[in-house]
């Protein structure tokens, strides 16, 4: 059994867990994922975009700010995330990290 992922317009419309024999006989564009991210950089999940291209899923940009590693295909913040083991959210407008207290 694998993850695929139904794609609709370059967009991830759902995810499944199947036989390939069972997604040979479906229509459509079924793209396998992995959970761990052996395979497409990511692993898939609805709302996601499919860049051939990069043969990789992308999640939705999370902030205006944030740019795309076009090697990890994730994205990242203007700022790196502070390494003092304390807990922060993102302050989109600041673009800065707030520590949550």
């Amino acid at each position: 059994m694998a993850h695929f992922a139904k794609i609709e317009s370059g967009v991830v419309a759902e995810v499944i867990v199947a036989e390939q024999a069972h997604i040979d006989t479906l229509s459509g564009t079924w793209v396998q994922t992995s959970y761990n991210g052996s395979i497409r950089k990511n692993y898939a999940g609805k709302g996601y975009t499919y860049d051939s291209s990069k043969d990789a899923f992308i999640a939705p940009k999370p902030y205006a700010s944030w740019t795309l590693n076009n090697t990890t295909c994730k994205w990242e913040a203007p700022v790196a995330f502070p390494d003092d083991g304390k807990v922060y959210e993102w302050n989109e407008d600041t673009t800065s990290w707030k520590e949550i207290t």
